[in-house]
């Protein structure tokens, strides 16, 4: 289907980084008919309330941002929520779309549906291609999920289901608690306390030499944009900005950023996760996509919003 700026287009997970970038994303591009709802009056845990919803909504199309997210701590410890309830909103959204007759969506994932042991960088079809970290299989099987359950219904039912999965993501509005989060905002929540609090050390995870590759969320949501409107011939697209550090690299180049000296400390007591991991975003590319903001430029708009939700 051709999409124009009045189809209306449902948001689900509006309030997380990642959706509340595409809403923002959509409305700078003048789409004037965003749905959104909040998760204490529609829970997408429940099969009948998502599919009576969509039924009644009739959206155009659907991006699918809500999901249950963490760093590897809480995807370790939290298996079975992760594969419950990503398995459940997931599944609910996908078949309700189809059920209400929505033409175009988007599902939205993540890099580590990837083996852990991947050739680099990560192609598509490096999927099920061999075992997956352990820290976080489980979230990582919901999603392979996911893709297999939209690439099943484009089969049968010729649809355009597609499948954005990128790589490890930042920007305002991510989560800083330091038990759930991902690795790069936990770095930034360290060091600037470590500034504000006058100390000399910095602890990482592992040894540190664990390389990933970082993209700006509003990168995402101009993929999620531009790909609203191509037809597609694949399910599956990487999303990422070839932008590569290593987890000690990544804390050098926030502590030049903050402009403070902190001798790390590396805590061998906690995983390293997986040793590398970059997507190769070729297919995304030969579209005509391609990562537009740099590191220091999203650093810069993450931090102005971090300091404004951490105001003392």
């Amino acid at each position: 289907m051709q999409i124009n700026k009045n189809n209306k287009i449902f948001v689900a997970g509006h309030k997380g980084m990642v959706g509340t970038a595409v809403v923002k994303y959509l409305k700078k591009k003048n789409y004037t008919n965003i749905i959104t709802i909040d998760k204490k009056k529609l829970n997408l845990l429940n099969q009948k309330q998502t599919e009576k919803y969509l039924k009644n909504v009739k959206p155009d199309c659907v991006i699918i941002a809500a999901a249950r997210v963490g760093g590897i701590i809480a995807n370790n410890k939290y298996k079975a929520n992760f594969i419950y309830e990503n398995l459940m909103i997931q599944t609910n959204l996908i078949h309700s779309s189809y059920l209400a007759g929505v033409k175009k969506l988007i599902f939205l994932g993540s890099s580590c549906i990837y083996p852990k042991f991947s050739k680099q960088p990560i192609n598509e079809d490096q999927l099920l291609s061999g075992k997956l970290e352990e820290t976080n299989d489980a979230y990582a099987i919901a999603k392979i999920a996911g893709i297999k359950m939209c690439e099943a219904y484009n089969k049968q039912y010729n649809l355009n289901y597609l499948c954005l999965m990128p790589t490890n993501l930042y920007g305002p509005n991510d989560n800083y608690n330091l038990l759930t989060s991902h690795f790069y905002p936990a770095l930034i929540k360290k060091i600037h306390d470590a500034k504000i609090n006058n100390k000399k050390y910095l602890s990482i995870w592992g040894n540190g030499k664990s390389k990933r590759e970082l993209m700006y969320v509003d990168d995402l949501a101009d993929a999620c944009e531009f790909f609203l409107r191509k037809k597609t011939k694949h399910t599956l697209i990487n999303i990422g900005s070839g932008i590569e550090k290593t987890i000690e690299g990544f804390a050098k180049f926030l502590m030049k950023k903050f402009q403070i000296k902190l001798k790390i400390k590396k805590d061998f007591s906690k995983p390293n996760g997986t040793p590398r991991k970059i997507l190769n975003s070729k297919i995304a590319k030969n579209y005509g996509w391609k990562s537009k903001i740099d590191l220091g430029t999203g650093l810069n708009l993450t931090y102005k919003d971090f300091l404004e939700k951490n105001k003392t």
